[in-house]
């Protein structure tokens, strides 16, 4: 990818705005973490000015290793948004929405900033999560805090090649960040996150082959099963979303997670998209089924315990709260 397009320039009301790198190339590692905003008004004044600092912050420690490709883009919730900013507010930011099918459910979890920091080494990851924090303070409460690691050829753990899908180039930039529909905050973007625990014993006991039922791909050549045997309930056939007769894209980070000696295997799902309703379409169809009952049959194996929905402001929104 150009590294350019991580810099996306859109026209706002003759202004040019930089956007954070949400379309920045995948990484090695990542951290994801998670924070609630603690409800007083040095709290709120704290993380304001965190805001104008962040991109200072990720250049102090992006120095030791520019090679590393070390980023950090910064979500905030719905609630969040209101308390530190008010109006105008992005024109689709709301709550995660628990969606409920017969079997399985989404959660909706506490969270009012997301950080999602990435690089090819895990100590620049952790450096920069350790200055965040050090930083933020008595302002915020941690919630949840995931280091993560790229597995083998970009498989999750239950063995298959994840974000063959992803848009890349201009197509990645066009999915993610928000435009002339909302004006006021293009070059932003949309985050949902969730985190997936996997029964992986379960799972192995399956064949191969009704693994790749259940996926709509190959295991081992990630080649998409043909429509006329992969099932209609196959995941990748669940989370293809289309609009006039067009796939809407969203991009995907997802990354796996876990504690071997806890049982503890994951997927931290995280999918920027211009628009909330184009994610929470492809749920709707897992958890619900297309049609209801209909489900992804992945899920018989895979527990969601989290969920949350952010918005991601350009870095010159971000940048701008320094000089408040």
């Amino acid at each position: 990818m150009d590294p350019d397009q991580n810099k996306t320039i859109s026209a706002t009301h003759g202004l040019r705005t930089l956007a954070q790198p949400v379309a920045a190339p995948l990484s090695r590692a990542a951290i994801f973490l998670v924070v609630a905003l603690k409800p007083a008004p040095q709290a709120r004044a704290a993380v304001r000015s965190f805001c104008g600092d962040l991109a200072g912050l990720t250049r102090a420690v992006e120095a030791r290793d520019f090679d590393a490709g070390l980023s950090c883009i910064m979500g905030i919730g719905s609630g969040a948004w209101d308390q530190m900013f008010g109006q105008p507010r992005p024109a689709l930011l709301h709550p995660f929405r628990e969606i409920r099918g017969e079997k399985h459910h989404t959660v909706s979890t506490p969270g009012d900033l997301l950080f999602h920091i990435r690089a090819k080494r895990m100590d620049l990851c952790f450096e920069l999560a350790t200055q965040f924090m050090m930083r933020l303070g008595d302002a915020v409460t941690p919630v949840d805090e995931v280091q993560a690691f790229r597995y083998f050829d970009d498989r999750d753990l239950i063995g298959f090649v994840d974000g063959t899908e992803n848009p890349r180039g201009q197509a990645a930039v066009d999915a993610v960040m928000v435009g002339d529909e909302d004006p006021a905050f293009a070059g932003g973007s949309y985050v949902i996150v969730q985190k997936y625990l996997h029964d992986l014993s379960s799972w192995n006991e399956l064949p191969t082959e009704a693994q790749e039922h259940i996926i709509g791909r190959k295991k081992l050549s990630d080649i998409e099963l043909d429509d006329s045997i992969k099932p209609t309930s196959a995941h990748n056939a669940l989370t293809t979303i289309t609009e006039d007769g067009k796939e809407v894209k969203i991009l995907r980070d997802n990354m796996p997670f876990g504690r071997p000696a806890q049982g503890e295997f994951g997927t931290y799902f995280i999918g920027y998209t211009r628009s909330p309703r184009t994610i929470e379409q492809m749920l709707e169809n897992m958890f619900v089924g297309r049609p209801p009952g209909n489900y992804d049959r992945l899920l018989d194996f895979s527990r969601v315990v989290t969920g949350n929905l952010f918005f991601v402001p350009s870095a010159t929104f971000l940048e701008s709260m320094d000089s408040d």
